[in-house]
Order: structure tokens, then sequence, then C-alpha cells
């Protein structure tokens, strides 16, 4: 009995690293095609991290997040527009950089804990809040923005795009779950 056990948690534990990895490489994939639509570009690095929680949970989907940071940080170019480099915190979108990791903790939270869709849509809605809190406060520093004008160029346009990659993530993530275990 002891070795089934062992042997089972050998497979989880595997499993585990195994779509830790996996989520990290998709984030990596999705993360630089970015649709340029000023200063800060719709980026599909949200929904890769929205899709990572589903499959993964809040520890392991901000794991995986935190393993494509520290990827794109030491020069591979995998954030959005296919850049990379500690510099790239150091620019207006550095802050929405920083931002996914709080989306990515209060998100996963919500979907782990609560299995209403709304919930987890809720959660995901605060967790982007945040992020969106994060970048907006960043850019204004480092782009000489005031809170509006960042507000206007930085997060209203986004809106609806996010909330798009939000529904696909709930759509999918319980599903591509289910196929994979």
């Amino acid at each position: 009995m002891n070795v089934t056990k062992t042997a089972a948690s050998q497979h989880s534990k595997t499993y585990e690293m195994t779509v830790t990895a996996l989520m990290t490489a998709v984030t990596c994939i999705l993360a630089p095609l970015s649709i340029p639509i000023g200063p800060v570009p719709i980026s599909f690095t949200n929904l890769a991290i929205y899709l990572s929680l589903y499959l993964l949970g809040w520890k392991r989907g901000t794991i995986s997040y935190l393993v494509y940071l520290l990827i794109g940080l030491v020069g591979v170019p995998v954030f959005s527009g296919f850049t990379g480099g500690i510099g790239k915190l150091a620019g207006p979108t550095g802050g929405y950089i920083i931002g996914f990791i709080a989306m990515a903790v209060i998100a996963g939270l919500v979907i782990d804990k609560c299995h209403n869709r709304w919930l987890q849509l809720l959660g995901m809605i605060a967790g982007t809040a945040v992020c969106y809190a994060f970048g907006t406060a960043w850019f204004c520093i480092s782009a000489n923005y005031t809170v509006g004008a960042a507000l206007t160029v930085c997060v209203i346009p986004f809106i609806p795009a996010d909330l798009i990659k939000m529904v696909i993530a709930m759509l999918l993530g319980p599903e591509i779950k289910k196929r994979i275990r």
C-alpha cells in the first residue's frame, strides 16, 4: 500500500511540474504576441495566466508566471512585442509586468475557492484591476502622465479585450483540465 501511495505521489508531482513547465512555455509563446494600440499593447499574457490558474491552481499558476518573468528578465524576448531584459521593467509597461503577479494570486485564489463562474469572473476582474493599478501607477511615473491621461491610454481601451480573455479562460480552462487529467 505504501508503494502505491509513493508511486501516485511521484506521478502527481511529475504531472504538476510538467504542466507548470508547459504553461510557462504557453505564456512564453502567447505573451510576445501583442496588438500595438498605443504606448501599451494588447497582450495575451493575462489569457495565458488565467488558463494557468485554471489548470494549475493559484500557487503553481503564479509560479508558472514567475518562471516566465525570470526567463524574460534574463533577456529572452518573451515580453510583449518580442522584447526581454530587465530594462523592460523600467519602461512604461513594467508596472503591468509586476502587476500580473498580484493578478495571478488574487484571481487564482478566487478560482480555486469558488466554483461559481460569476464569482470566478469577479475574481479575475478584481485581479486585473489590481494589475491595472500597478501598471498605471508605474506608467504615470515613467512616462510622466496624469492618472486621467494614463487611464485613457492604458486601461479603458483594454477592458473589452480583457473581459473577452477572461470569458475564454473560463470556458477553455476547465475543459482543458478535464481532458489532460
